[in-house]
């Protein structure tokens, strides 16, 4: 059947989706990643660019405005913008996390305020505000509190956050916080997480500095702080204690679009070996025709379409409504490994030229490395994996 998806294979319409954006990648967001890196600014007008193909709508559903992507057009998607930046990649995928809770858990009325212009626009940007300096790894420790008032029929969230994208440029965030008992609610229990949606011009709610990072200079980072700051029951968008399990539904979501970014950079440090090999002699030849470099590209190669693979399986799990959350781990762990080594024999391979910002692999290599960090790092991924395998 035209257009069917076979096993790892994608459907017309994917593959149109996925080329689409590669062009977009190639013509308008590498050519600023440069500049943005060594600026830490992030470009808005590539940001724009993403709300004028409706990519800033691609986990929104269509009756809200959105694209309503499958996960592996989420997957490719991913792939291609990291191919280009993993930072504005990341940015996107932030503001998708942010979309797909209002989607997913608010109310009709919570959405129809926000979705359809997150989607056309872009804007307001979203955050997801999950982390504190004392819960990385561990959320269900965080210390932020939403106090509900009664008599004004709001919370009063009070705490912080920290490693929040689009922190700086950001317009509404998905906050979790624990929930004090509500007075006219006695089914409410202490300490019980909750997602807020607040936004950046709420009192109270303060930007921290950006973070001077490794790699990934062009997507601004920040701790936010929030001192009584005042948000309407209405905004609320899910019951207390049913939080935490929203944010590792969304966390499991975001780890296959976090596992196709690192599935881009590594094929984007591939391509710049691959050409450089191509041109670079040494011992009057071209360097690529060098066994040993031959045998690095190799593996290279076959550790991104391992990868990529990986990630097409998980999507499938979640497309086929499987429970994927292993699949997820699985992608994440192993294209995460794969940015870092790809990266560094991308290096490698341009020698003395690829320790120098001539070569955007050295780039390449220090956006890799976030990759085994965010959304899960490395060890919690390994942790789930052998949960999975145990039967736990």
């Amino acid at each position: 059947m035209t257009g069917a998806r076979v096993g790892s294979a994608l459907t017309d319409e994917q593959a149109a989706v996925r080329d689409l954006v590669r062009e977009f990648a190639a013509e308008e967001v590498r050519p600023t990643a440069v500049e943005a890196d060594e600026t830490e600014t992030f470009p808005e007008a590539v940001w724009d660019g993403l709300a004028e193909l409706g990519l800033t709508g691609l986990t929104v559903p269509e009756e809200y405005g959105g694209f309503g992507a499958d996960e592996t057009t989420y997957a490719v998607v991913n792939e291609a913008l990291a191919h280009g930046s993993l930072a504005v990649a990341t940015a996107l995928s932030v503001h998708c996390l942010a979309t797909s809770c209002i989607a997913e858990f608010g109310t009709d009325a919570q959405r129809e305020r926000w979705l359809p212009e997150m989607a056309e626009t872009g804007r307001p940007v979203g955050m997801f505000c999950l982390s504190e300096p004392q819960a990385g790894s561990n959320p269900a420790q965080m210390s932020t509190t939403a106090t509900y008032d009664p008599e004004t029929d709001e919370y009063a969230l009070n705490g912080e956050k920290q490693w929040i994208t689009n922190g700086q440029r950001g317009g509404v965030a998905v906050v979790f916080a624990k929930t004090v008992r509500e007075e006219s609610d006695t089914s409410a229990d202490d300490d019980a997480i909750t997602q807020f949606l607040v936004p950046a011009d709420a009192d109270g709610f303060e930007i921290g500095r950006k973070e001077e990072k490794l790699g990934l200079r062009a997507s601004d980072t920040t701790g936010i702080t929030f001192d009584d700051c005042r948000v309407p029951a209405e905004n609320r968008l899910t019951e207390p204690g049913k939080g935490l399990s929203a944010a590792f539904r969304t966390l499991t979501e975001g780890r296959i679009g976090i596992a196709a970014q690192a599935v881009g950079v590594a094929q984007a440090a591939l391509d710049e070996a691959t050409v450089y090999a191509e041109e670079r002699e040494q011992f009057d030849r071209a360097i690529a025709d060098i066994q040993t470099v031959r045998h690095k590209v190799a593996e290279m190669a076959t550790d991104v379409s391992a990868a990529r693979l990986l990630v097409r399986e998980a999507c499938r799990q979640a497309e086929a409504g499987e429970d994927y959350r292993v699949a997820a781990s699985k992608a994440k762990y192993r294209a995460s490994e794969a940015a870092m080594s790809v990266t560094n024999e991308a290096v490698q391979i341009h020698g003395g030229y690829g320790y120098t910002t001539e070569f955007d692999v050295e780039r390449l290599y220090r956006d890799a490395k976030i990759t085994e960090i965010y959304e899960g790092t490395t060890e919690i991924q390994k942790t789930i994996v052998a949960r999975g395998v145990f039967g736990e």
